[in-house]
């Protein structure tokens, strides 16, 4: 496992860092998956197996599986666990209303995890608009009190807006760390790698977050993509070469990767074994460009399938009708994807639910326009 240093105390941490937001989910009567359901003695062997095997970053947060994923997280570092990692979760500003929500929340989480510290404690998913309601409210104040009290070793936000408020948030306090949106894809999208370089110029370290999109950059891999990776000397999976193009900035201190399975946990641990910054060649990274232009032609919603829109109050499921739509275009099968749509149809979960009623879209990270992508998506799916 390769290890970097985070923090402005320069503490050690695994590259690799477990994603918490996708953990294995129980299989229900019917055999349909929800996912605030998971699969507690399974996410917990998981979890235990990475400790076990060098992982030292786990990353979790308020709303993840519907409020579940802290509390399963806090039973899996019991035992002696938790004083072998570097466990992350964040303050849901969203519910933050009045001055008292902070403590309230922050006391919430700490009972849930089973700990009595929180070594990265992240304001989750900042634009300008929750920056400013926390800001007004003496977010910053709390925060310090909350680590010189010991319940928090590290403050820091997790980012979904545009650059130039990026900055503006890097530049009001002395972070340690900041977490960002950032793969082989998304260079120019949101902080992106300018904002990497600014913060990281100014000392706060920097966390990847969707290095694989969602998913969408380690799945069928459609023949011209394919074709691309074949030209390289060394043969690596497509989720190898997007972790890769990642490990190569020197300036990434973690690298979060959500894991479903223990087969995808084990990979993962295999790929950043030994990963090293500033390793890639010259003839692979202008492989890794030739495949960032023929995906970007590709993708038609910018969905990661983080699940912040979800529950729509009229059960559409909003990540998997886009996650099928763009499937359909990345791996060029188009039938596929309209035969996959049946079963949303068949359940009612899909895009012709829709009433427009807009709660879904200001939850959204990606500032994707859902209602209209929705109608486009199902015009699209349901063509015979």
């Amino acid at each position: 496992m390769d290890y970097r240093k985070i923090g402005r105390d320069a503490a050690e941490t695994s590259l690799f860092g477990m994603g918490c937001m996708r953990l294995p989910l129980e299989v229900q009567p019917d055999g349909s998956k929800q996912h605030g359901k998971i699969d507690e003695d399974e996410a917990i062997r998981m979890i235990r197996y990475a400790v076990d095997h060098g992982v030292t970053y786990f990353d979790t947060a308020y709303p993840y599986h519907q409020g579940n994923s802290e509390r399963v997280v806090g039973k899996a570092l019991a035992g002696g666990y938790r004083e072998k990692v570097l466990l992350a979760t964040k303050m849901p500003v969203w519910q933050v209303k009045k001055t008292e929500d902070f403590e309230r929340l922050l006391n919430e989480q700490l009972e849930k995890l089973q700990t009595t510290w929180i070594d990265f404690y992240l304001l989750h998913a900042l634009h300008e608009e929750s920056w400013q309601n926390v800001k007004r409210l003496g977010v910053l104040d709390f925060l310090e009190k909350a680590r010189q009290d010991g319940k928090i070793r590290h403050i820091a936000f997790s980012f979904h807006d545009q650059l130039p408020v990026f900055k503006e948030i890097v530049d009001s306090f002395a972070w340690d760390m900041c977490q960002i949106q950032l793969n082989l894809l998304d260079e120019n999208y949101q902080a992106g790698l300018e904002g990497m370089h600014y913060a990281a110029e100014r000392g706060i370290s920097i966390v990847a977050m969707e290095p694989l999109r969602g998913g969408a950059l380690a799945q069928k891999v459609p023949p011209d993509i394919k074709a691309v990776w074949e030209q390289a000397p060394i043969k690596r999976s497509p989720a190898e070469w997007a972790f890769r193009y990642l490990t190569d900035y020197p300036q990434i201190s973690v690298i979060l990767s959500g894991v479903t399975t223990m087969e995808q946990l084990v990979d993962n641990i295999r790929i950043f074994d030994d990963a090293k910054p500033e390793s890639l060649t010259g003839l692979e990274k202008n492989l890794l460009g030739q495949v960032q232009t023929i995906y970007r032609d590709k993708i038609k919603v910018g969905c990661t399938g983080c699940n912040y829109c979800m529950p729509c109050p009229f059960g559409v499921s909003i990540p998997d009708v886009f996650r099928i739509y763009n499937q359909a275009f990345l791996y060029d099968d188009p039938a596929a994807s309209r035969k996959q749509y049946q079963s949303l149809l068949s359940k009612q979960h899909d895009a012709s639910q829709c009433q427009s009623c807009g709660q879904c879209e200001p939850q959204c990270p990606q500032n994707i326009p859902i209602i209209a992508k929705l109608a486009e998506a199902h015009a699209y799916l349901t063509q015979t």
